[in-house]
Protein backbone atom coordinates (compact mmCIF):
# COMPACT_ATOMS: atom_id res chain seq x y z
CA UNK A 1 0.00 0.00 0.00
CA UNK A 2 1.21 3.23 -1.25
CA UNK A 3 1.69 5.75 2.19
CA UNK A 4 -0.38 8.41 0.44
CA UNK A 5 -3.37 5.94 0.55
CA UNK A 6 -3.01 5.50 4.28
CA UNK A 7 -5.77 7.14 6.25
CA UNK A 8 -4.32 9.90 7.93
CA UNK A 9 -5.64 10.15 11.20
CA UNK A 10 -6.62 6.40 12.50
CA UNK A 11 -4.87 7.11 15.70
CA UNK A 12 -5.80 10.50 16.66
CA UNK A 13 -9.23 9.13 15.83
CA UNK A 14 -9.15 6.16 18.16
CA UNK A 15 -7.47 7.52 20.65
CA UNK A 16 -10.01 10.93 20.93
CA UNK A 17 -12.95 8.32 20.68
CA UNK A 18 -11.69 6.02 23.67
CA UNK A 19 -11.07 9.40 25.85
CA UNK A 20 -14.94 10.22 25.29
CA UNK A 21 -15.72 6.66 26.25
CA UNK A 22 -13.96 6.50 29.55
CA UNK A 23 -15.46 10.52 30.06
CA UNK A 24 -18.87 8.59 29.25
CA UNK A 25 -18.07 5.27 31.50
CA UNK A 26 -17.29 7.89 35.04
CA UNK A 27 -16.65 4.74 36.93
CA UNK A 28 -14.68 4.57 39.71
CA UNK A 29 -12.09 2.40 40.46
CA UNK A 30 -10.84 0.89 36.97
CA UNK A 31 -8.39 4.46 36.27
CA UNK A 32 -4.98 5.47 38.70
CA UNK A 33 -4.82 8.29 36.07
CA UNK A 34 -6.11 9.03 32.75
CA UNK A 35 -3.38 10.72 30.33
CA UNK A 36 -4.01 14.32 29.17
CA UNK A 37 -6.11 14.23 26.54
CA UNK A 38 -2.93 16.63 24.39
CA UNK A 39 -0.19 14.39 25.50
CA UNK A 40 -2.76 11.24 24.06
CA UNK A 41 -3.37 13.10 21.01
CA UNK A 42 0.19 14.31 20.28
CA UNK A 43 1.37 10.42 20.62
CA UNK A 44 -1.19 9.79 18.38
CA UNK A 45 -0.23 12.56 15.93
CA UNK A 46 3.26 10.59 15.93
CA UNK A 47 1.57 7.70 14.95
CA UNK A 48 0.09 9.02 11.73
CA UNK A 49 2.53 10.49 10.73
CA UNK A 50 4.71 7.49 10.95
CA UNK A 51 2.21 5.62 8.97
CA UNK A 52 2.09 8.16 6.28
CA UNK A 53 5.47 7.97 5.71
CA UNK A 54 4.72 4.46 5.17
CA UNK A 55 6.46 2.89 8.32
CA UNK A 56 5.09 -1.16 8.94
CA UNK A 57 3.03 -0.44 12.37
CA UNK A 58 1.01 -3.62 13.62
CA UNK A 59 -1.00 -1.76 15.99
CA UNK A 60 -1.68 2.04 15.07
CA UNK A 61 -5.09 2.68 15.95
CA UNK A 62 -4.79 0.46 19.05
CA UNK A 63 -5.41 1.92 22.36
CA UNK A 64 -3.99 0.99 25.21
CA UNK A 65 -4.33 0.68 29.18
CA UNK A 66 -1.06 0.22 31.62
CA UNK A 67 -1.21 -1.71 34.91
CA UNK A 68 0.07 0.74 37.99
CA UNK A 69 2.80 -1.28 38.50
CA UNK A 70 4.60 -1.14 34.60
CA UNK A 71 6.51 2.21 34.57
CA UNK A 72 4.89 4.82 31.59
CA UNK A 73 7.45 7.93 31.31
CA UNK A 74 6.47 11.20 32.86
CA UNK A 75 3.96 9.47 35.03
CA UNK A 76 3.62 8.02 38.22
CA UNK A 77 4.28 4.22 39.41
CA UNK A 78 2.23 3.68 42.17
CA UNK A 79 2.02 0.12 42.45
CA UNK A 80 -1.92 0.60 44.10
CA UNK A 81 -0.36 2.67 46.60
CA UNK A 82 -0.39 6.53 46.20
CA UNK A 83 2.75 7.35 48.60
CA UNK A 84 5.25 4.35 46.66
CA UNK A 85 7.22 5.34 43.63
CA UNK A 86 8.14 8.18 41.67
CA UNK A 87 7.69 9.35 37.85
CA UNK A 88 8.75 7.25 35.57
CA UNK A 89 11.84 8.56 33.62
CA UNK A 90 10.79 6.02 31.02
CA UNK A 91 8.72 3.67 30.52
CA UNK A 92 8.88 0.04 30.61
CA UNK A 93 10.07 -1.74 27.78
CA UNK A 94 6.57 -3.45 27.00
CA UNK A 95 5.31 -0.29 26.91
CA UNK A 96 8.01 0.98 24.45
CA UNK A 97 7.98 -2.18 22.43
CA UNK A 98 4.21 -1.59 22.34
CA UNK A 99 4.31 2.40 21.32
CA UNK A 100 6.52 1.96 19.04
CA UNK A 101 4.52 -0.35 16.79
CA UNK A 102 1.56 2.10 17.41
CA UNK A 103 -0.15 1.95 20.72
CA UNK A 104 -1.04 4.72 22.26
CA UNK A 105 -1.29 4.94 26.00
CA UNK A 106 -4.51 6.32 27.40
CA UNK A 107 -4.46 5.40 31.02
CA UNK A 108 -2.72 4.13 34.16
CA UNK A 109 -4.95 1.14 35.75
CA UNK A 110 -6.04 0.35 38.96
CA UNK A 111 -4.59 -3.58 40.26
CA UNK A 112 -4.82 -4.81 43.85
CA UNK A 113 -1.65 -2.88 45.74
CA UNK A 114 1.75 -4.36 44.58
CA UNK A 115 0.29 -7.09 42.63
CA UNK A 116 -0.65 -8.87 45.94
CA UNK A 117 -3.76 -10.44 45.22
CA UNK A 118 -6.26 -12.04 42.31
CA UNK A 119 -9.57 -10.36 43.87
CA UNK A 120 -9.36 -6.89 42.56
CA UNK A 121 -10.61 -5.22 45.70
CA UNK A 122 -7.08 -4.58 47.57
CA UNK A 123 -6.58 -0.99 46.84
CA UNK A 124 -6.76 2.39 48.25
CA UNK A 125 -7.59 3.97 44.92
CA UNK A 126 -11.00 1.71 45.59
CA UNK A 127 -11.81 -1.64 44.50
CA UNK A 128 -12.19 -2.39 40.98
CA UNK A 129 -15.30 -3.26 39.26
CA UNK A 130 -16.44 -5.71 37.22
CA UNK A 131 -16.43 -5.01 33.88
CA UNK A 132 -20.53 -6.68 33.28
CA UNK A 133 -21.72 -8.24 36.74
CA UNK A 134 -21.67 -5.86 39.48
CA UNK A 135 -22.11 -8.34 42.21
CA UNK A 136 -18.67 -9.86 41.29
CA UNK A 137 -15.28 -9.12 42.00
CA UNK A 138 -13.39 -8.05 38.98
CA UNK A 139 -10.39 -10.31 39.69
CA UNK A 140 -7.16 -9.26 40.12
CA UNK A 141 -4.25 -7.95 40.82
CA UNK A 142 -3.99 -6.97 36.64
CA UNK A 143 -8.19 -5.76 37.53
CA UNK A 144 -8.25 -2.01 35.98
CA UNK A 145 -6.78 -3.56 32.88
CA UNK A 146 -9.08 -6.01 32.42
CA UNK A 147 -12.44 -4.34 32.78
CA UNK A 148 -10.71 -1.56 30.73
CA UNK A 149 -10.83 -4.02 27.71
CA UNK A 150 -13.53 -5.97 28.95
CA UNK A 151 -16.01 -2.62 28.97
CA UNK A 152 -14.67 -1.48 25.56
CA UNK A 153 -12.75 1.39 27.06
CA UNK A 154 -9.38 0.33 25.07
CA UNK A 155 -8.42 -1.90 22.56
CA UNK A 156 -5.28 -3.50 24.59
CA UNK A 157 -4.37 -3.67 28.22
CA UNK A 158 -0.97 -4.93 29.87
CA UNK A 159 -0.99 -6.35 32.83
CA UNK A 160 1.49 -8.61 35.02
CA UNK A 161 1.04 -12.15 35.78
CA UNK A 162 3.39 -14.23 39.21
CA UNK A 163 -0.10 -16.45 40.41
CA UNK A 164 -2.30 -15.80 37.72
CA UNK A 165 -3.17 -11.91 37.29
CA UNK A 166 -3.51 -12.04 33.54
CA UNK A 167 -6.06 -14.98 33.68
CA UNK A 168 -8.25 -14.31 36.60
CA UNK A 169 -9.11 -11.18 35.62
CA UNK A 170 -9.54 -11.97 31.92
CA UNK A 171 -11.75 -15.09 33.45
CA UNK A 172 -14.13 -12.66 35.52
CA UNK A 173 -14.26 -10.29 32.50
CA UNK A 174 -14.91 -12.31 29.99
CA UNK A 175 -11.87 -11.72 27.78
CA UNK A 176 -8.59 -13.06 26.25
CA UNK A 177 -5.79 -13.24 28.69
CA UNK A 178 -2.15 -14.18 27.52
CA UNK A 179 0.23 -15.30 29.68
CA UNK A 180 3.55 -15.99 28.27
CA UNK A 181 7.00 -18.33 29.04
CA UNK A 182 8.23 -17.00 32.10
CA UNK A 183 11.05 -14.63 30.78
CA UNK A 184 9.68 -14.69 26.94
CA UNK A 185 9.13 -10.67 27.99
CA UNK A 186 10.87 -7.93 29.42
CA UNK A 187 9.87 -7.41 33.11
CA UNK A 188 12.45 -4.01 32.81
CA UNK A 189 10.31 -0.80 34.14
CA UNK A 190 8.18 -3.29 36.35
CA UNK A 191 7.49 -3.30 40.16
CA UNK A 192 8.32 -6.82 40.46
CA UNK A 193 5.82 -8.83 42.84
CA UNK A 194 8.51 -12.07 42.75
CA UNK A 195 11.34 -11.14 40.28
CA UNK A 196 12.42 -14.71 39.40
CA UNK A 197 8.53 -15.62 38.37
CA UNK A 198 6.99 -12.44 37.01
CA UNK A 199 5.90 -11.70 33.76
CA UNK A 200 3.89 -9.16 31.67
CA UNK A 201 0.41 -10.00 30.39
CA UNK A 202 -1.97 -8.46 27.51
CA UNK A 203 -5.66 -8.14 27.80
CA UNK A 204 -7.84 -7.90 24.85
CA UNK A 205 -11.63 -9.06 23.31
CA UNK A 206 -10.05 -10.71 20.65
CA UNK A 207 -7.14 -13.42 19.72
CA UNK A 208 -6.09 -11.64 17.13
CA UNK A 209 -5.49 -8.39 18.86
CA UNK A 210 -3.65 -10.18 22.20
CA UNK A 211 -1.41 -12.44 19.59
CA UNK A 212 -0.02 -9.12 17.65
CA UNK A 213 0.55 -7.49 21.13
CA UNK A 214 2.15 -10.91 21.46
CA UNK A 215 4.51 -10.77 19.00
CA UNK A 216 5.58 -7.25 19.23
CA UNK A 217 6.47 -7.85 22.99
CA UNK A 218 8.48 -11.19 22.25
CA UNK A 219 10.65 -9.84 19.16
CA UNK A 220 12.26 -7.28 21.76
CA UNK A 221 16.07 -7.75 21.92
CA UNK A 222 17.57 -9.04 24.43
CA UNK A 223 18.76 -6.16 27.00
CA UNK A 224 21.82 -7.80 29.54
CA UNK A 225 20.04 -5.53 31.96
CA UNK A 226 17.21 -7.68 31.80
CA UNK A 227 17.97 -10.39 34.36
CA UNK A 228 15.41 -12.99 33.86
CA UNK A 229 14.70 -12.29 29.89
CA UNK A 230 15.72 -15.24 28.20
CA UNK A 231 15.14 -16.72 24.78
CA UNK A 232 14.16 -20.59 23.92
CA UNK A 233 13.16 -22.75 21.10
CA UNK A 234 9.78 -22.70 20.24
CA UNK A 235 7.59 -26.11 20.56
CA UNK A 236 6.06 -27.74 17.75
CA UNK A 237 3.42 -30.87 17.82
CA UNK A 238 2.68 -33.04 15.00
CA UNK A 239 0.31 -30.67 12.26
CA UNK A 240 -3.40 -32.05 13.00
CA UNK A 241 -3.02 -34.33 16.15
CA UNK A 242 -3.49 -33.16 19.52
CA UNK A 243 -3.36 -34.31 22.41
CA UNK A 244 -5.41 -32.31 25.40
CA UNK A 245 -4.88 -33.21 28.93
CA UNK A 246 -7.91 -32.97 30.84
CA UNK A 247 -8.15 -33.21 34.62
CA UNK A 248 -10.17 -36.19 36.15
CA UNK A 249 -12.86 -34.83 38.26
CA UNK A 250 -11.25 -36.15 41.52
CA UNK A 251 -8.84 -33.85 41.09
CA UNK A 252 -10.82 -30.55 40.69
CA UNK A 253 -13.14 -28.11 42.82
CA UNK A 254 -15.53 -25.94 41.88
CA UNK A 255 -15.69 -24.64 45.12
CA UNK A 256 -19.32 -24.96 45.77
CA UNK A 257 -20.56 -23.86 42.25
CA UNK A 258 -23.07 -26.89 41.51
CA UNK A 259 -23.16 -25.90 37.59
CA UNK A 260 -19.05 -25.98 37.65
CA UNK A 261 -18.16 -29.40 36.43
CA UNK A 262 -21.38 -29.45 33.74
CA UNK A 263 -20.20 -26.01 32.48
CA UNK A 264 -16.61 -26.96 32.74
CA UNK A 265 -17.10 -30.51 30.45
CA UNK A 266 -19.44 -28.37 28.03
CA UNK A 267 -16.74 -25.88 27.31
CA UNK A 268 -14.09 -28.80 27.00
CA UNK A 269 -16.39 -30.59 24.46
CA UNK A 270 -16.79 -27.36 22.86
CA UNK A 271 -13.24 -27.11 22.48
CA UNK A 272 -12.60 -30.82 20.97
CA UNK A 273 -15.55 -30.02 18.48
CA UNK A 274 -14.14 -26.76 17.11
CA UNK A 275 -10.42 -28.16 16.58
CA UNK A 276 -12.04 -31.38 14.90
CA UNK A 277 -14.30 -28.95 12.59
CA UNK A 278 -10.92 -27.58 11.74
CA UNK A 279 -9.10 -30.76 10.85
CA UNK A 280 -7.65 -31.36 13.73
CA UNK A 281 -7.25 -35.62 15.41
CA UNK A 282 -7.77 -34.70 19.15
CA UNK A 283 -6.87 -37.05 21.59
CA UNK A 284 -8.11 -36.48 25.64
CA UNK A 285 -6.17 -37.82 27.92
CA UNK A 286 -6.86 -38.00 31.59
CA UNK A 287 -4.32 -36.04 33.79
CA UNK A 288 -4.42 -35.94 38.19
CA UNK A 289 -3.91 -32.07 38.38
CA UNK A 290 -3.20 -32.79 41.99
CA UNK A 291 0.58 -32.39 42.16
CA UNK A 292 -0.07 -29.13 39.95
CA UNK A 293 -2.13 -27.90 42.57
CA UNK A 294 0.66 -28.77 45.27
CA UNK A 295 3.68 -26.68 43.68
CA UNK A 296 0.82 -23.92 43.61
CA UNK A 297 0.35 -23.81 47.23
CA UNK A 298 4.26 -23.32 47.65
CA UNK A 299 3.48 -19.79 46.27
CA UNK A 300 1.74 -18.08 49.45
CA UNK A 301 1.58 -21.14 51.76
CA UNK A 302 5.72 -21.80 51.43
CA UNK A 303 8.55 -19.47 51.28
CA UNK A 304 8.76 -18.61 48.12
CA UNK A 305 6.49 -15.64 49.48
CA UNK A 306 9.74 -14.26 51.06
CA UNK A 307 10.15 -12.74 47.26
CA UNK A 308 7.19 -10.39 47.38
CA UNK A 309 9.25 -8.97 51.01
CA UNK A 310 12.52 -8.66 48.98
CA UNK A 311 10.66 -6.41 46.14
CA UNK A 312 8.78 -3.94 48.89
CA UNK A 313 9.44 -5.06 52.30
CA UNK A 314 11.74 -2.36 53.11
CA UNK A 315 8.78 0.52 51.57
CA UNK A 316 5.92 -1.74 53.69
CA UNK A 317 7.88 -2.11 56.43
CA UNK A 318 7.98 2.15 56.62
CA UNK A 319 4.11 1.33 57.74
CA UNK A 320 2.10 3.85 55.17
CA UNK A 321 -1.00 5.02 55.73
CA UNK A 322 -2.07 3.71 52.36
CA UNK A 323 -1.56 -0.01 52.59
CA UNK A 324 -3.81 -2.20 52.01
CA UNK A 325 -4.25 -4.35 55.22
CA UNK A 326 -4.19 -7.45 53.52
CA UNK A 327 -1.42 -6.82 51.10
CA UNK A 328 0.11 -5.35 53.97
CA UNK A 329 -0.02 -8.39 56.16
CA UNK A 330 1.29 -10.60 53.24
CA UNK A 331 4.21 -9.01 53.02
CA UNK A 332 5.53 -8.68 56.54
CA UNK A 333 4.36 -11.93 57.43
CA UNK A 334 6.98 -13.06 54.48
CA UNK A 335 9.85 -11.19 56.29
CA UNK A 336 9.53 -14.15 58.79
CA UNK A 337 10.21 -16.37 56.51
CA UNK A 338 13.82 -18.27 57.23
CA UNK A 339 16.54 -19.20 54.96
CA UNK A 340 16.30 -23.06 55.70
CA UNK A 341 12.60 -23.19 54.28
CA UNK A 342 13.54 -21.43 51.23
CA UNK A 343 16.09 -24.28 50.48
CA UNK A 344 13.26 -27.12 51.10
CA UNK A 345 10.80 -25.51 49.21
CA UNK A 346 13.32 -25.40 46.30
CA UNK A 347 13.34 -28.88 46.62
CA UNK A 348 10.23 -29.71 47.20
CA UNK A 349 9.18 -27.78 44.15
CA UNK A 350 11.91 -29.86 41.95
CA UNK A 351 10.46 -32.98 43.29
CA UNK A 352 6.71 -31.37 42.14
CA UNK A 353 8.17 -30.56 38.92
CA UNK A 354 9.80 -33.95 38.31
CA UNK A 355 6.66 -35.43 38.93
CA UNK A 356 4.63 -33.64 36.69
CA UNK A 357 7.45 -33.60 33.95
CA UNK A 358 6.27 -37.27 32.99
CA UNK A 359 2.73 -35.53 32.18
CA UNK A 360 4.17 -33.39 29.37
CA UNK A 361 5.14 -37.18 27.96
CA UNK A 362 1.54 -37.75 27.26
CA UNK A 363 -0.10 -34.59 26.27
CA UNK A 364 0.85 -30.73 24.12
CA UNK A 365 -1.87 -29.26 26.00
CA UNK A 366 -3.41 -29.06 29.33
CA UNK A 367 -7.04 -27.63 29.48
CA UNK A 368 -7.91 -26.42 33.29
CA UNK A 369 -10.68 -24.09 34.48
CA UNK A 370 -9.45 -20.39 34.97
CA UNK A 371 -10.84 -20.57 38.10
CA UNK A 372 -13.25 -22.51 40.08
CA UNK A 373 -15.90 -20.33 40.13
CA UNK A 374 -15.95 -16.07 40.22
CA UNK A 375 -17.18 -15.06 44.00
CA UNK A 376 -19.61 -12.12 44.70
CA UNK A 377 -17.52 -8.77 46.31
CA UNK A 378 -19.21 -9.89 49.46
CA UNK A 379 -17.54 -13.27 49.65
CA UNK A 380 -14.43 -11.92 49.04
CA UNK A 381 -15.45 -9.13 52.31
CA UNK A 382 -16.59 -11.96 54.50
CA UNK A 383 -13.54 -14.65 53.84
CA UNK A 384 -10.83 -12.33 51.84
CA UNK A 385 -7.84 -14.50 52.26
CA UNK A 386 -9.89 -17.89 51.63
CA UNK A 387 -12.08 -16.55 49.03
CA UNK A 388 -8.40 -14.85 47.22
CA UNK A 389 -6.61 -18.75 47.67
CA UNK A 390 -9.39 -20.56 45.96
CA UNK A 391 -9.31 -18.19 42.73
CA UNK A 392 -5.57 -19.47 42.62
CA UNK A 393 -6.15 -23.01 42.36
CA UNK A 394 -5.31 -23.04 38.53
CA UNK A 395 -3.46 -20.50 38.24
CA UNK A 396 -0.93 -20.49 41.03
CA UNK A 397 1.25 -23.12 39.97
CA UNK A 398 1.89 -21.86 36.38
CA UNK A 399 4.94 -20.34 36.68
CA UNK A 400 6.69 -21.81 39.19
CA UNK A 401 6.27 -25.14 36.69
CA UNK A 402 7.66 -23.05 33.92
CA UNK A 403 4.66 -23.35 32.23
CA UNK A 404 2.71 -20.72 29.62
CA UNK A 405 -1.22 -19.69 29.47
CA UNK A 406 -3.66 -18.31 27.78
CA UNK A 407 -7.18 -17.83 29.00
CA UNK A 408 -10.10 -17.60 26.69
CA UNK A 409 -14.30 -17.09 27.33
CA UNK A 410 -16.55 -20.06 25.75
CA UNK A 411 -19.64 -19.55 24.90
CA UNK A 412 -22.14 -17.57 25.80
CA UNK A 413 -22.32 -15.02 28.71
CA UNK A 414 -24.58 -16.17 31.45
CA UNK A 415 -27.26 -13.43 33.29
CA UNK A 416 -25.55 -14.15 36.45
CA UNK A 417 -21.90 -14.36 35.24
CA UNK A 418 -19.32 -14.42 32.61
CA UNK A 419 -18.67 -16.83 30.10
CA UNK A 420 -17.20 -20.29 31.23
CA UNK A 421 -13.45 -19.59 30.91
CA UNK A 422 -10.11 -22.78 30.20
CA UNK A 423 -7.31 -21.74 30.79
CA UNK A 424 -5.04 -23.61 27.97
CA UNK A 425 -1.66 -24.72 29.71
CA UNK A 426 1.82 -25.63 27.79
CA UNK A 427 5.53 -26.52 28.62
CA UNK A 428 7.69 -23.52 28.46
CA UNK A 429 8.02 -21.85 24.81
CA UNK A 430 4.06 -23.23 23.94
CA UNK A 431 2.95 -19.86 23.31
CA UNK A 432 2.21 -20.54 19.56
CA UNK A 433 0.91 -23.83 20.47
CA UNK A 434 -1.34 -22.17 22.57
CA UNK A 435 -2.53 -19.63 20.48
CA UNK A 436 -3.10 -21.81 17.18
CA UNK A 437 -5.72 -24.35 19.46
CA UNK A 438 -7.27 -21.44 20.87
CA UNK A 439 -7.87 -19.98 17.32
CA UNK A 440 -10.19 -22.78 16.74
CA UNK A 441 -12.57 -21.33 19.69
CA UNK A 442 -12.27 -17.93 20.05
CA UNK A 443 -12.48 -15.09 16.94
Amino acid sequence: MRASSVAPSVARSAVADALDRIEADGRSGIWIEIVDADEALAAAAVVDRRRQAGEHMPLAGTTLAVKGNIDVVGHRTTAGCPSFGEVAGRSARSVEALEAAGAVVIGITNLDQFATGLVGTRSPYGACPNAHWSELVSGGSSSGSAVAVASGLVDLALGTDTAGSGRVPAAANGIIGLKPTRGRWSTLGIVPACRSLDCPSVFARSLPLATAAARVLSDQPLDPADLWRRSGENVSITPGSIRIGVPTAGSLTFAGHERGSRRFSEAVETLTASLRSAGSTVDLVDIDLGPFVAAGRLLYDGAFVAERYEAVGSFVAQGSPDLDPHVRGVIERAADVRAWEVFRDRAELRRLDRLTASTWDRIDVMVVPSAPRIPTVGEVTADPIGTNAMLGTYTNFVNLLDLAALTAPVGPEFVDGPPTSLTLIGRAWSDALLVAIASALVP
